[in-house]
């Protein structure tokens, strides 16, 4: 019996990892690869469009005073079973209006059916209540794809989570 409670403990031990002390807002590594240079490319057909995406980094609690810092998951998916989806410019806005951050240096690809996604850490206070991102992107035909964020906190027994979607604004 002291054989498996300590086995069942080192199984457990081994299976931790420790968490991200990043207090930066961080691309996964595959954004690197899908870089549009990389992929030998035919003059995009689509017309060039337009959308924002609010996110929420911090809610209000209580009063105006106290506000509750939030995760946010930018998910951008691209719903063709048949074509690419180029996206050109992904830009994060505060509250005020202002530039924050220029995520793309060149335009990226996702491939038919691919989803990529952004983490904003819960730290990042920087976009405050009213962020936003501003994404121009194209696409020959299908679908149009679908930009939205996930906001998620918790704290002891209590969790807090909500989506937001994307509107054209061409």
């Amino acid at each position: 019996m002291k054989w498996i409670s300590l086995f069942s403990l080192l199984l457990f031990l081994s299976a931790c990892q420790p968490l991200s002390t990043e207090e930066s807002s961080t691309k996964s590594p595959i954004w690197e690869e899908q870089t549009a240079a990389q992929q030998l490319l035919t003059p995009i057909k689509g017309e060039e469009k337009k959308s924002y995406l609010s996110v929420y980094p911090a809610v209000f609690s209580l009063h105006e005073g106290r506000q509750h810092q939030l995760t946010v998951t930018l998910s951008l998916r691209n719903r063709s079973p048949k074509d690419s989806l180029y996206i050109s410019q992904l830009d994060y806005y505060n509250g005020e209006g202002e530039l924050l951050r220029n995520y793309l240096e060149q335009p990226i690809f996702l491939r038919p059916l691919q989803t990529l996604s952004l983490v904003l850490n819960e730290k990042d206070k920087e976009g405050g209540t009213g962020a936003s991102f501003i994404i121009n992107w194209a696409q020959e035909a299908g679908p149009r794809p679908i930009f939205e964020a996930i906001m998620i906190s918790t704290s002891g027994q209590q969790g807090l989570s909500f989506r937001t979607q994307a509107e054209q604004i061409d």
